[in-house]
């Protein structure tokens, strides 16, 4: 609020939007609580993606408590479009959606070797080589469905 404080007396430099836009900054600038003067990469980038014009009317469309994040969300979109202009945010979204499939191949390729050398372990131990103390073994053991990184793999 220091920065409305500030504007009012004349002393702080316009936003970023009047700035860009090279116009006066009013008092009551709808974009001046979202686009300060030291950020005007913010403005610049919402401004070559969405205009100035459709960021003053989604601002005023809006009740004052959720522009905030609306002035966000635009930012991030409007960079991700720079970025990539065909895609935007969709195209980073789908890449990490590719990342994630990706690790959860990983993951279940892993864990699969896990279970195939414990099973490995199991058969080759020699309390299992006999019928008696197989039998035993599986009255008295229950092997476990899940596994924790730190069960060891050997005795």
């Amino acid at each position: 609020m220091k920065e409305s404080s500030a504007r009012k007396q004349g002393a702080a430099s316009p936003c970023a939007a009047c700035k860009l836009l090279r116009r006066r900054c009013a008092e009551d600038c709808i974009f001046a609580p979202y686009f300060p003067a030291e950020e005007p990469h913010k403005f610049a980038s919402v401004h070559k993606v969405f205009g100035a014009s459709n960021v003053n009317k989604m601002l005023q469309e809006l009740p004052e408590h959720q522009r905030g994040d609306a002035v966000s969300s635009m930012v991030y979109e409007a960079n991700a479009r720079v970025r990539d202009p065909v895609y935007g945010c969709v195209g980073a979204i789908s890449s990490l959606q590719q990342q994630i499939d990706a690790l959860q191949t990983q993951l279940a390729l892993a864990q699969a070797e896990v279970v195939h050398m414990r099973m490995r372990h199991y058969s080759s131990s020699p309390d299992c080589a006999s019928p008696s103390t197989r039998g035993r073994r599986s009255h008295n053991h229950h092997p476990k469905s899940s596994f924790n990184i730190d069960d060891s793999f050997w005795p």
